[in-house]
């Protein structure tokens, strides 16, 4: 037993010697990769020694995820790759986050590993789930409400100073709902951001102008835009952040609802002061490059940004970006009329079986009374025109259409720039953000939210947000950054 017991002494100290051995020689580069059979969870560890003598050791790999980058900006892909999964494996993918309104978002598509155990989301096809097809953003991109969610939400990032955390997980086989009942295999969390760093944000109050401005790094000066959102009112920054992070000087405005604007300034008199001002500010400030600013607006600040540019003195913009608006004014009679009268317009407010409202039609046919629509003719400066096709808010469409009508007949059809995306609704925002055909939008003429369509199919949507994103960048610094190279931000996380 006594000679037993120091054998079985001497191979557990042996053992834990080769061990030791074993982590060195892997740390050095000494050890390779074998597969032992087609089932890719077993592998060897083929050890060589000088005198060519090989051990093998049998171990399992967990699958895991690769993500690249982990960090990164809203508008910037991501890589994902899966390995050691076994060869032919059905997973399925999963993305999900929280919502700083306490909503949870998902996505999922279902893939199949190739005879190397390894799943790439931007080279693999998704054959089912939220999206199909080979869609490296599809996990972003496509997310939804969770089930069991409170319906018509938007996802929409309120602090832009804290990321987006997005989970990434990897299920067995193709499963298309109850994921907390499922076992996860692997996961991966991923930072998605609309502030670089180095980028400075600072509240802005002068005078009666109140908003968020973004610089990128540096002393400036810097080309600007003055960043307006639609009449859902408050101040949004998502987008202006993310302009700061490519190289702009960004404002984002509030001009309506909003605590910190009295109501005595949310109305729109006919000489549009509040916005007379606010481009001033921004325009004047030190660490803007002055004469170099754009204005960019969405639904009415798309109207907004064309009555600056075409009736307010001494307002000269280097360019305008103009996205799923009009150029019938709404502001006509000034006030506090930015929305349709759901009871003076019911006539012409449809609704969709389950109960969305369809304004689009509300200004058509656009009337002959030039008093009604904007001069968009005495426009001194490019205009780049952006629109779905399937807008089922408002009339983009037909207004683009007349608006290059009126730009012809002035003989300045050259300041034009229009693109147009086929099955593309009403919020064209930056690139990923998840599509909402449908969501509660809250009108002063309602004593509650109403339920809007907003037009749109989630793929086409997608790609057009994606590319026109592209080009509004390529558009500025076409009219704007050229003049000031220094002002171009890569960002990286």
């Amino acid at each position: 037993m006594h000679h037993g017991g120091g054998r079985e002494i001497k191979f557990r100290l042996q053992l834990r010697v080769e061990i030791a051995v074993m982590k060195s020689l892997w740390r050095l580069g000494f050890y390779k990769y074998n597969h032992l059979n087609n089932n890719n969870k077993k592998m060897s560890i083929q050890k060589c020694f000088p005198s060519g003598a090989q051990r093998r050791y049998s171990y399992c790999v967990a699958p895991m995820i690769m993500a690249e980058p982990t960090r990164g900006l809203m508008d910037e892909p991501v890589k994902l790759e899966i390995r050691h999964l076994r060869p032919n494996q059905q997973v399925t993918l999963q993305s999900r986050l929280l919502s700083e309104d306490a909503d949870w978002w998902e996505a999922y598509g279902h893939y199949v590993s190739n005879s190397e155990g390894i799943v790439q989301v931007a080279r693999d096809k998704s054959c089912g789930g939220t999206y199909t097809g080979q869609e490296p953003m599809g996990l972003i991109w496509s997310m939804k409400l969770a089930p069991g969610s409170r319906p018509g939400m938007r996802l929409r990032k309120k602090d832009v100073t804290v990321p987006y955390l997005i989970t990434v997980s990897m299920y067995d086989g193709w499963i298309s709902g109850n994921f907390n009942k499922e076992a996860v295999l692997a996961s991966v969390v991923l930072e998605r951001s609309y502030m670089a760093p180095g980028i400075t944000r600072l509240e802005l109050k002068e005078g009666p102008v109140f908003g968020t401005i973004f610089f990128p790094p540096g002393p400036g000066p810097f080309p600007a835009v003055l960043d307006m959102w639609g009449g859902g009112g408050g101040l949004v920054e998502y987008r202006a952040a993310l302009l700061a992070s490519r190289g702009f000087a960004a404002l984002a405005l509030a001009y309506l609802g909003h605590k910190n604007i009295p109501q005595s300034l949310q109305t729109f008199d006919p000489e549009l002061s509040y916005f007379k001002e606010a481009f001033k500010t921004l325009n004047n400030h030190a660490k803007v490059s002055k004469g170099s600013v754009a204005i960019l607006g969405l639904s009415l600040g798309f109207t907004l940004a064309l009555l600056m540019a075409t009736e307010v003195p001494n307002i000269h913009p280097k360019c305008l970006v103009c996205i799923s608006g009009s150029h019938y004014n709404i502001l006509q009679k000034g006030g506090t009329k930015g929305f349709p009268d759901l009871h003076k317009d019911q006539r012409k407010i449809k609704f969709t079986e389950d109960g969305s409202m369809i304004w689009r039609n509300i200004p058509l046919p656009f009337p002959d009374d030039p008093k009604q629509m904007i001069q968009v003719d005495k426009i001194r400066c490019p205009l780049m025109l952006i629109f779905g096709d399937d807008d089922q808010n408002w009339p983009a469409p037909e207004s683009a259409v007349e608006i290059w009508k009126m730009l012809k007949a002035a003989g300045k059809e050259h300041l034009l720039t229009t693109l147009s995306y086929p099955q593309t609704g009403h919020l064209i925002e930056p690139p990923y953000s998840p599509h909402f055909r449908e969501s509660k939008f809250r009108v002063p003429s309602a004593d509650k939210p109403v339920t809007i369509l907003w037009g749109g199919q989630a793929k086409p949507h997608s790609d057009a947000q994606e590319d026109s994103w592209k080009k509004i960048l390529v558009f500025l610094e076409e009219h704007l950054v050229f003049q000031h190279p220094a002002a171009v931000v890569q960002s990286n996380l």
